[in-house]
């Protein structure tokens, strides 16, 4: 890409200027300049979208799940043989490194794809019957219709991967509007998609929040899909109440990472260094809530901070980077501000400050001596910032590993059996790991409780919620 291109929307299978001609600044986060500009799309251009993917509607849902699945695999090719270009795409505009992009984001990407596509054709439902004498009943599994989706900016292209792959398979239509700030990789995507995919079948319109709520508000879409902060999952709710649209929502996290007094103390650190720095801590499932047993409490503290100390954060082609530059210039102040704020009881044990003086880095950091109602506990800090709280005993662990507004996932770190299957019950959270913590894999589902959400991405239940059942009713007679 060259330096302040003008970006388009992608509409009915091709790139389209917005209709009233509003643009706005993409800033390259490790730099804090300007490089491209995105439209600002607004409600005509989201009619305009509208209007596409209702069209394409029609005859998309008609489709036989092998000939969606066709599309789909054929996409997944083009999206593996386009990798570098994604990569390139999605590293300028996020500043995220390239080696971890290419090896730990695009064969995900590509994986749901062909999930999804192979899922297409194994949708089950209850076998016909007579539940009532003279008649015969069964189920139908339809797609819904147009479908209105928002991504987030800490994964462009993974997140509208997990938005389009389940929506495309079922048979439904895509309007789909990326972050403000990253939209770059998610137009290259629909770009290759148009190949394989009938015209209006995925369109993707760029803009802000008004965007995004002219989206909602649109009276086409039948569901409303977001993956984003819980402020904005509320708006979406409300929005999308006035004509009953159904809601898709993976919201905010705040993962209580737990760790026993048996557990592999070494094993435990690492992988919550690495799970609560990957993508800057910019990751709603992200390690950075550590409560600790009374017997290794010092000890994970202090493995923390040498886990923090030898972490680096750098420029996308830099050797050794584990994460880049937080999004934007207000993530980073609102970073900055929860450890600026931190209570008098509190120790700073690492990190804390910004990184150099261009662009958005911000430090590794571990903070001890925290309290459950503390602020920085309580919400979503969405940085590099790993805290850690010294539990008593395993009813107060789960105490405090439930007791926030959000149920996303949690990991339990301990040998004893018995514990972990305590715990992975007792915690009201939607994914719980055990001895580990943020792998995923297509075949099973993700999404949260309370104010993380509802609906599910990934799996055979993503696929189900971009569908809706009807009964029908044989009367023999």
């Amino acid at each position: 890409m060259t330096d302040k291109q003008i970006l388009r929307n992608f509409v009915n299978g091709e790139y389209v200027d917005p209709v009233d001609g509003g643009y706005t600044d993409l800033v390259d986060p490790c730099t804090g300049e300007v490089f491209a500009q995105a439209p600002l799309s607004s409600e005509r251009d989201v009619d305009i979208a509208m209007g596409a993917a209702a069209t394409a509607f029609e005859s998309w849902r008609d489709a036989t799940p092998a000939e969606r699945q066709k599309a789909l695999l054929k996409f997944a090719d083009a999206v593996e043989s386009r990798a570098a270009d994604l990569v390139d795409a999605e590293v300028r505009n996020t500043g995220k490194p390239r080696q971890l992009t290419a090896e730990e984001e695009l064969p995900p990407c590509v994986d749901e794809l062909r999930f999804f596509a192979g899922a297409a054709r194994v949708l089950e439902g209850r076998s016909a019957g007579e539940y009532m004498a003279g008649h015969t009943s069964y189920v139908r599994r339809e797609p819904i219709g147009v479908c209105a989706q928002v991504t987030p900016w800490n994964y462009p292209l993974m997140m509208a991967i997990w938005k389009i792959a389940p929506a495309l398979a079922a048979g439904n239509a895509v309007v789909l509007k990326p972050s403000d700030t990253t939209p770059v990789s998610t137009l290259l995507l629909a770009e290759i998609a148009s190949e394989f995919l009938p015209a209006g079948v995925f369109n993707v319109v760029c803009g802000d929040r008004d965007t995004g709520r002219s989206l909602v508000a649109h009276p086409t879409p039948q569901l409303v899909s977001i993956t984003g902060s819980t402020r904005a999952g509320k708006e979406v709710a409300a929005a999308a109440a006035p004509d009953l649209k159904r809601t898709h929502l993976e919201l905010g996290g705040k993962a209580p990472v737990v760790v026993f007094d048996d557990a592999d103390l070494n094993a435990a650190a690492e992988a919550i260094a690495v799970g609560g720095y990957f993508n800057a801590g910019q990751d709603c499932t992200a390690a950075t809530r550590v409560l600790a047993g009374p017997g290794v409490y010092d000890d994970v503290v202090a493995a923390l901070v040498e886990q923090a100390r030898q972490t680096k954060t750098g420029l996308p082609d830099e050797e050794d980077v584990l994460y880049g530059p937080l999004n934007n210039a207000n993530q980073l102040a609102r970073v900055s501000g929860f450890v600026d704020r931190l209570p008098d009881h509190a120790s700073l044990g690492i990190g804390g400050s910004r990184v150099g003086d261009r662009g958005f880095f911000y430090s590794p950091t571990v903070v001890s001596g925290v309290q459950q109602q503390d602020e920085i506990i309580q919400d979503e800090v969405f940085g590099p910032v790993i805290t850690v709280q010294r539990f008593t005993d395993e009813d107060e662990a789960v105490r405090w590993a439930n007791g926030v507004e959000y149920g996303l996932s949690a990991s339990v770190w301990t040998t004893d059996h018995g514990r972990a299957m305590r715990m992975t019950r007792r915690l009201d959270f939607g994914c719980v790991w055990v001895n580990t913590h943020i792998p995923f894999v297509s075949e099973m589902p993700h999404g949260g409780f309370k104010h993380s959400g509802h609906g599910k991405d990934l799996s055979v239940y993503s696929l189900e919620d971009y569908t809706r059942v009807k009964h029908v009713m044989h009367n023999w007679g």
